[in-house]
């Protein structure tokens, strides 16, 4: 991680819900900035990461989808899609809302009714005690390969969405573009689906 980096590996997931405007009254399950920084600060967070994929006819992985991101401190990031589940939100709508939140409404995500996790990535604010860090808090996150079929296009503060083969996603140039473990998170994903051995 380059020196003086702030990154926050979920930055982008804590942006108002699209359908939140500000000064309405707050939805149910969200936090204001006061009570999300007092919960940060006193319990582990729950996340869901998603690795979206494209698959050929026989459900084999063919390409990664990668957001770019510029960072607060101006450093250009690639990320996967990730963000916090809401009080009372089930883990498939809280992947179904990040999915479309970062990849936009008609992305068409393929999320079994009962989806499993292929990891549990747990992020602390203290570098070195697993590969997964986040300096505002410490998140358990689920993470997921999740199936795309429609047209995606990159939404919020991301820049670009770029197709990568596996092979490309995982290689030593790409990988020193994902901060806070996303790298590693990424290579376990196409590990678990036969794509790196």
């Amino acid at each position: 991680m380059p020196s003086g980096y702030n990154y926050t590996v979920t930055d982008t997931a804590d942006f108002p819900h699209p359908e939140f405007d500000p000064k309405d009254s707050q939805p149910a399950g969200w936090l204001d900035e006061q009570e999300l920084a007092a919960a940060r600060g006193s319990l582990p967070l729950v996340y869901v990461d998603a690795v979206p994929v494209r698959v050929d006819d026989s459900g084999d992985v063919i390409a990664v989808g990668l957001l770019l991101r510029v960072s607060r401190e101006g450093v250009m990031t690639r990320a996967l899609v990730s963000g916090r589940v809401m009080y009372h939100e089930r883990l498939r709508d809280a992947l179904l809302r990040h999915i479309e939140k970062d990849l936009g409404p008609v992305a068409l995500p393929q999320i079994p009714p009962s989806p499993q996790p292929f990891t549990v990535a747990e992020y602390f604010p203290t570098p070195g005690i697993t590969p997964y860090y986040d300096r505002r808090q410490h998140a358990v996150s689920m993470a997921y390969v999740v199936p795309v079929t429609g047209d995606c296009q990159p939404q919020q503060h991301s820049l670009d969405l770029a197709w990568l083969t596996p092979e490309q996603a995982c290689s030593e140039s790409v990988q020193a573009e994902m901060y806070g473990g996303q790298g590693v998170l990424l290579r376990q994903a196409m590990a678990h689906v036969g794509r790196l051995s």
